[in-house]
């Protein structure tokens, strides 16, 4: 019975989806279709939500009636794994992602209320209800998590994946890659709408960058958290390796960091509608894609769900939308307002176009180096394998160029500048740039490529901090301010100018501790019996012994290491190997010591009574990476706020 509750609810959900984008699409101004559907939209979130929460109920209840219950949970298995464990297998996996896309549906509702009758709204919702109405057909014909356990009906299971049990990231990794996927329809919705009728305008444009740039922040967030995972669980001492699961995230992230830019050129100046547009497609594809790497079973990933029969309705679906798009923009791209052209080559609008292009050639590389060895296995039937050296090679250039051009474009005037101006705006950040890379080789650094994009993000972080002082500096002068008052008047009236920027220097941050980490990490591997020691870099360690410690998910092993610098005793360090039930082999927690400079990183290669193999690095710089990323999350939060708009006072005489 409560298996059927949950079918009921899927296609009650189905059947909204449906016939409200129907509805949507046949309104053309009909107030009374454009209610209807808009309610329908409504029980369409409403079932998906109520359906997502009744499989919650059935996890916590360990009903293993419902088959995916069956499936993941355990008796064994604690509460806060039990819930996260919707998402841990596919079928969750796609009920929780429609889930998200009608959490999204609803806020759209709300945000579009009173522009029922402009028709880009409508073809807006017609377009994410299509979307819903996929995946409710999904979830019910290929999907489906709410079938009927076969009797004998089990008394217990073998719980969730061990890799998602063994940290706590995976409670909040996986639901911010799901807000910024899904996220994403709301846009791509919009931009079809505005193709659909023809017709855009600012205010258009400002909406559909706000609902870009919180998918955008919730993707950034996945993706960092996703890297502190892997960094934290996998023991091989990085935090990015090129998976292939972990491009299909970077892919609709790269696409949709274009289009923020560029969009800023068609709002401010009319520059490249098209390109706009185009991108916003593209972001959408991306995602559909990345959903089909991650859940199909055709790549080989530590991240991805085994081979499942849902691969080939993800393809169709991607077929379908980049057909779909190429078609709309070839037929209806004309009749939007044309832009105007772009005056001069040093310019505001020349270094954002110049970044667009990097960010387009950094996605076609990844795109390349992630999809050939498919291609290649289909078509040739050879096995090719892309690592991390070709996507180095080919990523590491591009990336320099745009942290350097993330800093030419702010410093430069919208317009035109003369060769005058345009020195003279960068001349003191090139100084810092040049006095970062001086920093630094005076403190060790050799590496040419880490030097040189280490001089680029000082550049880029010099130029943020000024634009970040200009307006402050300006209210000081005009209006005798204090500093804090200007501040606090900068931030209520200028709130994605400053969003923005402090993004860039989060992305400096970020982008200097990848630099150093990858160009100066020392490791070392010992095999140690009890009180042999091992030493790395600074640092003097002793292996004193192993402990068991029985927890009713899982056992763990723990290696216990003292810390010794110079002659300070720092403490113990005891890296651990996990065992699991449902799991053949073991799974590694690394012990990690953080500091300002460095990490010292310890990882089990093997432990048994006798002796302990053991792996260590020295990684620098990666404190910054995580705050580096956690500025970027900031200067997004406050970028997507709206401003406060001063109402006009009316005087009234008397």
């Amino acid at each position: 019975m409560t298996a059927l509750i949950g079918r009921l609810l899927i296609y009650v959900a189905l059947a909204c989806a449906a016939s409200g984008a129907l509805l949507a699409f046949a309104a053309r101004g009909d107030t009374a279709r454009l209610k209807l559907s808009r309610r329908l939209g409504y029980g369409f979130a409403g079932a998906f939500i109520l359906a997502t929460l009744w499989m919650i109920i059935g996890l916590v209840r360990h009903d293993f009636s419902i088959s995916y219950v069956a499936h993941v949970g355990s008796l064994a298995t604690p509460l806060h794994i039990t819930i996260v464990s919707l998402w841990s297998s596919l079928e969750g996996s796609i009920l929780f992602w429609a889930a998200v896309l009608s959490i999204y549906s609803l806020f759209f509702l709300r945000a579009q209320r009173g522009r029922e009758a402009d028709p880009r709204s409508a073809y807006s919702l017609g377009i994410i209800l299509v979307v819903g109405a996929f995946f409710a057909l999904l979830i019910s014909a290929v999907a489906n998590p709410f079938l009927a356990t076969p009797l004998p009906i089990p008394t217990d299971g073998n719980g969730p994946n061990p890799l998602l049990q063994n940290h706590a990231l995976m409670i909040i990794h996986p639901p911010m890659l799901y807000l910024g996927y899904v996220g994403m329809t709301i846009p791509f919705a919009m931009a079809i709408g505005a193709l659909l009728v023809g017709r855009t305008d600012p205010d258009w444009m400002r909406s559909m960058r706000r609902w870009m740039m919180v998918p955008w922040g919730f993707l950034t967030a996945g993706i960092v958290l996703g890297g502190w995972w892997a960094y934290e669980v996998l023991g091989w001492g990085g935090w990015w390796g090129w998976d292939p699961v972990e491009n299909a995230s970077l892919l609709p992230w790269l696409a949709a960091t274009a289009f923020l830019h560029v969009s800023m050129l068609e709002e401010r100046r009319g520059l490249y509608k098209g390109w706009t547009f185009t991108l916003v497609l593209v972001t959408f594809a991306l995602t559909v894609l990345g959903t089909f790497m991650t859940r199909s079973g055709v790549f080989n990933s530590v991240h991805a769900f085994t081979q499942s029969p849902i691969g080939p309705t993800f393809l169709a679906f991607l077929a379908v939308v980049v057909l779909g798009s190429v078609v709309l923009l070839s037929l209806r791209l004309h009749r939007l307002e044309p832009g105007r052209p772009m005056r001069s080559a040093l310019s505001r609008e020349a270094a954002f176009v110049f970044q667009n292009l990097l960010f387009v050639s950094f996605t076609f590389t990844v795109l390349l180096g992630t999809a050939y060895p498919l291609v290649a296995e289909a078509v040739r039937g050879i096995k090719v394998s892309v690592g991390g050296p070709f996507f180095s090679d080919f990523v590491v250039p591009i990336g320099i160029a745009i942290l350097f051009l993330m800093g030419i474009g702010p410093a430069l005037p919208w317009g035109a500048a003369t060769p005058r101006e345009a020195l003279r705006a960068l001349v003191v950040p090139l100084g810092m740039g040049g006095l970062v890379v001086v920093a630094f080789v005076l403190g060790g650094v050799t590496h040419g490529w880490a030097l040189t994009a280490l001089g680029a993000c000082g550049f880029a972080a010099a130029v943020s901090l000024r634009e970040l002082a200009a307006p402050v500096r300006a209210r000081i002068k005009a209006h005798g301010e204090s500093v804090f008052a200007a501040v606090a008047g900068t931030f209520r009236h200028g709130r994605r100018r400053l969003g923005g920027h402090i993004v860039h220097l989060g992305v400096t941050l970020l982008g200097g501790a990848i630099a150093i980490s990858s160009a100066d990490q020392k490791m070392v591997e010992a095999v140690l019996h009890d009180k042999d020691s091992f030493v790395i870099g600074d640092y003097w360690l002793q292996y004193t012994g192993a402990r068991v410690v029985s927890e009713p998910h899982r056992e763990r092993h723990f290696a216990d290491f003292v810390v010794v610098e110079g002659t300070d005793e720092l403490g113990v360090m005891s890296p651990a190997m996990n065992r699991y039930s449902a799991a053949m082999n073991a799974i590694g927690t690394p012990a990690v010591r953080t500091s300002a400079s460095h990490d010292l990183y310890l990882s089990i290669m093997h432990l048994d009574d006798n002796e302990v193999g053991v792996r260590a690095f020295i990684n620098p710089g990666m404190a910054w990476l995580w705050i580096g990323a956690g500025v970027m999350l900031l200067g997004c939060a406050i970028a997507v706020v709206p401003e406060r708009r001063v109402r006009p006072v009316v005087v009234v005489a008397t």
